[in-house]
């Protein structure tokens, strides 16, 4: 299908072609359902026209029969079809939900990813309802939502994100292969469990070969034998008794480890069954990105591709669920089909077990870079960052907040390097100051896990990321406000000794205490920020504090954001302006909302 034209305009093509879909496919579902019955009825009639009243040959019934068996196929067929232009729809309503912006507590949250005591995830709503996570994330699986959240939680390296950049730009015009591989992945979405298989694929194995199995395949032989020469009168039946005693009395001794084994792979081979569909549509797809061509090598190393290793595991469980099977289960007993089985799942974990998580890195970083690859193409005038070695540097022209609409994006840039290492922010409340740190370090989270950037150009060298906007008291902790927050002060300080840069972004740095205490301790702070190399952001309404940047010389600058009355009616124009706030809205908002001050 064409994908001319503006991503919103290609959603809505598709989008009505889906539905169009959906529609003729309910309609093929209903004739075919009725088919059926009709078809049912005829031959009912047949049969009773042949039996009651022979009028009619009983053989005849078997065109009907043969009628209805094809009837069920088409329509098994037609509700898988339905089921994937159904998805289709979903897939470009999201889209289009994203592009509008309307798609904040419509995602997946990812708040259950959150590691516990990030140093900027919460901070910068990195995970929740409204969340970059939420934004981006169109992954199905489970291991693919945790690769993109361990991206968004943890910078690469250069040349990893340069690697992710080239594969971005390769699947963002790759619809088509987006598509299938969201419509295969909704289907495992709540069954796909990484931590659960890894373990047991790469656990030590129940059952061993050796004396034991060389037992069972006697003891299986011997048995089959001697039916076959009772069958044919060769000998008594005794034979086959004694052996299928014997046998009974082993396979009653193995019983243990044989229900282990398979107790241990129902919940797996579940989850796995589901995920050869994702590993074959990646293996047969062709790729020129050397990250994209790495990760499928993940899946096909060793000349065998992961969704047939897959399909051999559940050969095995379909041959172990067989014995379920009220004229096989004698036979199997008798042969210690469940043993035989057993061992050879084992055998197939020791060969394959260790590809297992390699298999589910692939798959899930497939998944995490094509919510990046979606996110740029619906999102086309946003760039692609520029790296660079040697920092800190952090260059933004016309920084915006990617999860504020469009329409009220208000664009501010950014420079910070070894030159100018701190930019003070003041102004009045709810002008813009929070908003310009949270643009800052989300787009520096953007750009070092490999995503395109809200901004005109943005060049970046390797940064931690730390920052204290969101910190909160704990009364289970037993922390007031001003400790979290000089806990948390303390551990951005403590990634210092790393040898990455930091970039930090504190919002009303130190308000929890006294304004003697404030400004002594934020001037100790930022000295240490900068002895140390760092560069960053921090805004206040002290404007005692704006002192700071005057005493650093020129590797500190204050900005801010100022407001003004429009009908007894506040007004906020976001733009960031050189120099310290001349004046404060807080007495202005206190008459505003009725309070008499």
């Amino acid at each position: 299908m064409s994908q001319d034209g503006s991503p919103l305009e290609v959603y809505q093509a598709r989008l009505r072609a889906r539905s169009a879909e959906v529609e003729r496919l309910s309609d093929r579902e209903t004739r075919c359902a009725n088919a059926r019955l009709a078809v049912f009825a005829v031959g009912l009639l047949i049969l009773g026209l042949s039996l009651i009243k022979p009028i009619l040959p009983l053989s005849l019934v078997l065109l009907p029969i043969a009628g209805f068996i094809v009837l069920v196929v088409v329509h098994e067929r037609t509700l898988r079809a339905k089921a994937n232009a159904e998805g289709g729809v979903r897939f470009y309503e999201r889209g289009i939900e994203r592009i509008e912006d309307r798609w904040a507590g419509k995602g997946t949250s990812g708040e259950d990813l959150v590691p516990p005591d990030h140093l900027y995830a919460e901070d910068l709503d990195i995970f929740g309802e409204a969340s970059l996570f939420a934004l981006l994330c169109t992954a199905r699986s489970r291991a693919g939502e945790e690769a993109l959240a361990r991206w968004l939680c943890a910078p690469a390296e250069i040349a990893e994100i340069e690697a992710r950049q080239e594969a971005v730009a390769e699947l963002r015009g790759r619809l088509d292969f987006r598509e299938a591989l969201a419509l295969l992945a909704g289907t495992v979405r709540a069954e796909l469990r990484p931590g659960l298989l890894s373990a047991w694929a790469t656990s030590e194995p129940v059952l061993q070969g050796g004396l034991r199995y060389t037992v069972t395949l006697v003891l299986s032989g011997g048995t089959a034998s001697s039916f076959m020469g009772w069958a044919f009168d060769l000998w008594s039946l005794a034979p086959f008794a004694v052996l299928v005693g014997v046998s009974l009395l082993f396979g009653g001794l193995m019983k243990k480890e044989v229900l282990k084994v398979c107790s241990e792979l129902d919940q797996p081979v579940k989850d796995l069954g589901v995920f050869a569909q994702l590993a074959a549509s990646f293996e047969s797809a062709r790729f020129d990105a050397p990250k994209l061509l790495r990760l499928q090598e993940q899946l096909t190393a060793g000349g065998v591709t992961a969704s047939n290793r897959i399909e051999q595991l559940r050969r095995l469980v379909a041959w172990l669920d067989a014995q379920g099977n009220m004229i096989f289960a004698p036979v199997a007993i008798a042969l210690l089909w469940p043993v035989h089985v057993a061992h050879a799942i084992e055998r197939w974990r020791k060969t394959c077990g260790e590809r297992v998580p390699g298999w589910l890195d692939a798959i899930g970083e497939l998944e995490a870079l094509c919510a990046l690859a979606g996110y740029a193409y619906e999102h086309p005038e946003d760039p692609m960052p520029k790296l660079v070695e040697t920092g800190p540097v952090y260059e933004g022209l016309e920084l915006g907040h990617p999860l504020l609409p469009d329409a009220s994006c208000v664009r501010n840039s950014i420079r910070l390097d070894d030159t100018l290492r701190l930019i003070v922010v003041s102004g009045s409340n709810m002008s813009g100051k929070s908003t310009l740190l949270r643009a800052v370090g989300i787009n520096a989270v953007l750009a070092l896990m490999g995503a395109p950037v809200r901004a005109r150009s943005l060049t970046i060298s390797p940064l931690t990321i730390g920052a204290s906007l969101h910190v909160v008291d704990s009364i289970q902790r037993g922390t007031s406000h001003f400790y979290a927050e000089i806990t948390r002060l303390r551990d951005v300080l403590d990634r210092t000794k790393d040898d990455v840069p930091v970039l930090y972004l504190v919002d009303e740095i130190l308000h929890g205490t006294n304004s003697h205490d404030r400004k002594i301790g934020a001037e100790g702070l930022v000295k240490s920020f900068m002895a140390a190399g760092s560069i960053g952001l921090i805004t206040t309404h002290d404007l005692a504090l704006t002192e700071t940047a005057d005493a650093l010389g020129a590797q500190a600058v204050n900005v801010h954001f100022v407001d003004h009355l429009e009908e007894d009616r506040l007004v906020f124009d976001y733009v960031k302006r050189e120099g310290v706030v001349q004046r404060s809205n807080a007495l202005a908002l206190m008459r505003a909302i009725g309070l008499d001050v």
